[in-house]
């Protein structure tokens, strides 16, 4: 949705819309009575960070040469382990140091919404991208950006654009979702048996792997191929998801194996922002990026329940079930190669 805004409004306009509706939205679970209150301010919540991205990627993407392209979103995705690492020493902080009783998990989702400062800086500070003033004339701009990406010219770049990112995120989410869980699983289940506090100390390492992922993505893209990059980084996850859940029994092997997990587990996402803004016109750029990444979102959002339920079945548990990403880590490495290599190109206009 808010990749048809961000073309029709602006990529700041649209960015700015959507900090505040995962902002406030985070302050509402906050107020939550119930589960289901919960879950709709979740859901609220969702349809601003997806929005985020949707905007802010290609914000990026437009503004800076191409030269600088794939080393600039790296920088940007970076940014989300550092986030990730907040979290979850906020999680252990708050939840198991704090003495603010079963009601502590209500002080993180307040927390959430202090992005909503940024909004003030934003506006005054950051420029819509000349590319897109300059597209406001087309006629593009005023057709049905979705008649535009499965029109004749663009049919195939979309859907292929939103097959590679449903694999990219049922192997994402499946992993990383039920990573907490295998760790906090007594070991008599096939977990780790941690605590929350301890997990959380497992997780950070992870974390710091993944922004040395994000970050060297962008040089690693420009020096080897970024097709190549992506697909070498998604192989290495396929092979390490498997050693990673059988060796939950010993403490030290998870602990060295950890960052590795994050590098290789993350770093291909670097590669999404520019790829997608690549693939589409100033006109529909932003929701061919928007429907693009976030279509994957629908498989993703399934992935938790289908690893949850293999997990379930006798004699499989949860680190046997982890390894079912793999077959989409592969998938995905694979199809990359169906798509044009555009790096470092001219965006079209």
């Amino acid at each position: 949705m808010f990749g048809v805004i961000a073309d029709r409004i602006g990529r700041v306009r649209a960015l700015n819309i959507t900090i505040a509706i995962f902002s406030v939205c985070s302050l509402g679970a906050a107020t939550a009575q119930n589960v289901v209150q919960l879950a709709c301010w979740r859901a609220l919540l969702g349809i601003g960070m997806g929005g985020e991205w949707a905007s802010g990627a290609v914000l990026i993407s437009e503004t800076l040469p191409a030269a600088l392209r794939n080393k600039a979103t790296s920088l940007m995705q970076s940014m989300w382990a550092l986030g990730a690492i907040l979290a979850a020493a906020l999680a252990g902080f708050v939840l198991d140091v704090l003495p603010l009783g079963p009601g502590a998990w209500r002080w993180l989702f307040a927390i959430g919404g202090l992005p909503a400062l940024w909004i003030l800086w934003i506006q005054r500070r950051v420029a819509e991208p000349e590319m897109w003033r300059a597209s406001r004339t087309t006629a593009r701009t005023r057709a049905n950006p979705y008649r535009v990406l499965f029109g004749s010219e663009l049919r195939r770049r979309t859907i292929l654009a939103c097959v590679l990112a449903s694999l990219m995120q049922f192997a994402y989410w499946g992993l990383f979702f039920w990573l907490p869980n295998l760790l906090a699983t007594p070991i008599e289940r096939g977990g780790a048996g941690m605590s929350v506090v301890k997990s959380t100390g497992w997780l950070i390492p992870m974390q710091a792997g993944a922004f040395v992922g994000y970050l060297s993505f962008g040089p690693l893209a420009d020096r080897f191929g970024r097709r190549r990059m992506f697909a070498f980084f998604l192989v290495m996850a396929a092979l390490l998801v498997p050693l990673y859940g059988r060796m939950v029994s010993s403490p030290t092997t998870l602990l060295v194996l950890s960052p590795l997990l994050g590098f290789v587990g993350h770093a291909y996402w670097s590669m999404m922002a520019p790829f997608l803004s690549e693939l589409f016109p100033t006109a529909v750029r932003a929701s061919g990026q928007g429907l693009g990444y976030n279509s994957g979102r629908l498989l993703g959002a399934l992935a938790p329940y289908v690893i949850g339920m293999l997990a379930s079945l006798p004699r499989v548990g949860i680190a046997s079930a982890l390894g079912v990403t793999s077959a989409f880590y592969l998938a995905a490495a694979a199809l990359v190669f169906a798509f044009p290599d555009t790096s470092r190109l001219p965006l079209a206009e």
